[in-house]
């Protein structure tokens, strides 16, 4: 019977940079296990060509359900099939959240989750190109960067952002997150730079790692309310390994919450309809579902503006608070986007408006016991007018934007909504025909200590032992801004978790467990 100290299931974000924390340790044995194959697709290291990755075979491409509140759309729900996760598909914007979205999840009931106790973990994974800060960190695997060659229409959003009134912001990542500036990026070197290519290629010939690709996971073991292993289908055949420690699921906001309910956790009604045994009634599994939205104001080019292969094509943004106190996170951010195309065939550039903060939000659920069958998304996008309202308000705030003198020399004509959709309510109708996800769902296996949470603050499944749940999925609210540096740190800080509580077994304590599963 194969065993191992920890099995890792997802290679993701989180999964990667666990799998590496935990083999630190010599002694302790992991097993990775990814569904996806390794990230060999040459266009996952040209940062120019991430949109074209959306959909192929490195993507599971998922859809919802028909979306009742943008008239019946599916919207594509991109996550990464591949070594590395979403962040071999993404568009490597590094953005870490507000100090008041980690702040907020400790008061949820979350004690260890505050900014002040997570700047430690962000700055521990971080190889900042600028230098190292009191926000910034150097000595880390992943390279934080700012761009080779931006474009000038990235440059020049930050002067009609300061011609209309915004402040000017060096550091999304700094003492405050408000204001307009360059982003800056998980690339090194001009490609980019994976959780994958940071923390786990490094690491391959560590003899106690071994990661195994091509690897769905069905379900998970148990012997009454502890998990001892996983059963896992590779090249066709059902595979079964057993563990000495914990069960780390890390497989994203729409499959983590999928295999515990294939597992038996989740909510009892929906198991027993179907026919699923039950070792955990947490009806708050695959609840919580919350992602960022986008809409866009889209002008014609007067000028070639292709960008260098080393752009990811959102250079530039901006966040802003636009209602109620000056002390709680933006509520919008926003991005410039870059045509591939040239203006002579009538492609035009954008502004995109993000809402950080929705109050809309959606649910995973399992449709048939089938592991290899996709999960039911309600994403319920627009659910809530509020968050209508405030797109709204993105729009408005974009033709602001372009209408400076910034712009003057690169804007035709408004080709998105269109110089005849002025009224709030056109406005309206537009956001609810055309808006659209920038994949960052979170929030299915939400940690904290109400009736609806699934892991408490060690990130534990409640009412389990040796079972935790390291990714997106665990956080309670959305942070403000793109989920990628976010769920990288809760690896870090996971892995902290995990090493404080674990106790490597010698070989004897190891034979004896084994033994005793066949009494």
């Amino acid at each position: 019977m194969t065993q191992y100290d920890y099995v890792v299931i997802g290679a993701g974000s989180a999964g990667c940079v666990v799998a590496n924390r935990l083999t630190e340790n010599s002694s302790a044995t992991v097993l990775l296990l990814e569904a996806g194959n390794q990230a060999t697709k040459p266009e996952i290291q040209v940062p120019e060509a991430w949109q074209s990755l959306l959909g192929t075979e490195v993507d599971w491409a998922y859809w919802t359900e028909p979306e009742p509140y943008l008239n019946g759309r599916k919207i594509l729900c991109s996550r990464g099939k591949v070594v590395g996760g979403s962040s071999s598909i993404n568009a490597m914007i590094y953005i870490r959240g507000n100090r008041h979205d980690f702040n907020h999840w400790q008061e949820l009931g979350n004690p260890g989750w505050s900014y002040e106790d997570v700047l430690p973990y962000f700055r521990k994974s971080e190889n900042q190109q600028r230098g190292e800060s009191q926000f910034h960190g150097v000595d880390g695997a992943l390279s934080v960067s700012d761009l080779i060659a931006p474009t000038v229409t990235s440059k020049r959003f930050i002067e009609a952002a300061e011609q209309i009134g915004y402040n000017i912001n060096p550091d999304f990542n700094g003492a405050q997150q408000e204001g307009a500036g360059m982003y800056q990026f998980t690339i090194k070197d001009g490609k980019r730079h994976s959780a994958a290519a940071a923390f786990l290629l490094p690491i391959l010939d560590r003899p106690n790692l071994t990661v195994q690709t091509g690897t769905l996971v069905t379900r998970l073991l148990f012997e009454g309310s502890c998990a001892v292993g996983v059963e896992y289908l590779h090249q066709g055949k059902l595979h079964q390994v057993y563990i000495n420690q914990e069960v780390i699921v890390s497989a994203g906001a729409f499959d983590s919450p999928k295999l515990l309910m294939l597992s038996g956790i989740g909510n009892a009604e929906h198991l027993r309809s179907l026919n699923i045994p039950i070792i955990a009634d947490l009806p708050g599994v695959g609840e919580n579902l919350q992602d960022h939205i986008y809409v866009k104001v889209g002008h014609r080019a007067t000028q070639d503006l292709q960008p260098a292969s080393t752009s990811n094509r959102v250079e530039a943004g901006m966040f802003l608070h636009t209602e109620g106190s000056l002390n709680r996170q933006p509520d919008l951010q926003f991005f410039v986007s870059v045509p591939s195309e040239s203006h002579n065939e009538g492609v035009g550039f954008g502004i995109i408006a993000c809402l950080t903060n929705p109050h809309s939000r959606g649910s995973v659920t399992v449709r048939t016991t089938d592991p290899k069958d996709s999960p039911c998304i309600r994403m319920n996008y627009l659910q809530s007018q509020s968050d209508v309202q405030k797109l709204v308000r993105g729009l408005r705030i974009i033709r602001q934007l372009f209408n400076t003198d910034a712009f003057n020399e690169f804007c035709g004509e408004e080709i998105a909504p269109g110089a005849d959709v002025q009224s709030d309510e056109a406005l309206q109708a537009y956001v609810r025909n055309v808006v659209g996800t920038i994949w960052h769902p979170v929030g299915t296996c939400k940690m904290g200590i109400d009736s609806m949470a699934v892991v408490d603050s060690q990130l534990r499944v409640h009412g389990i032992d040796g079972l935790r749940v390291v990714d997106a999925s665990i956080m309670p609210t959305l942070t403000t801004g793109n989920t990628n540096a976010p769920t990288i740190m809760i690896g870090e800080k996971a892995a902290d978790l995990i090493k404080a509580q674990g106790k490597v077994l010698d070989s004897e304590e190891a034979w004896q467990r084994m033994a005793s599963r066949f009494r």
